[in-house]
């Protein structure tokens, strides 16, 4: 029998500046294409939601964490991604 070994999403740094200042995030590459796509089906740019999130998020909650949780909330309310 063949093992398969899980597929293994590599984490990328990405970096965007909202209201004046850099500020970087780390997402795995299905929640970072996600994100393109809200942004697009939203008609903003990917900075634009970043910035949102980002103003929205509890204080407690890192920037890279609320995304991913903007992802699934999204994903949640069946707008067809997944």
């Amino acid at each position: 029998m063949i093992s398969e070994s899980p597929a293994v999403s590599v984490v990328e740094k990405r970096s965007v500046t909202i209201r004046g200042h850099r500020t970087s995030y780390s997402l795995e590459k299905p929640f970072y294409d996600d994100l393109v796509a809200i942004a697009a089906a939203r008609k903003l740019t990917l900075a634009a939601l970043v910035a949102e999130v980002d103003e929205t998020r509890p204080r407690d909650t890192n920037l890279s964490s609320a995304l991913r949780l903007t992802v699934l909330e999204w994903a949640k309310r069946g707008t067809g991604l997944g």
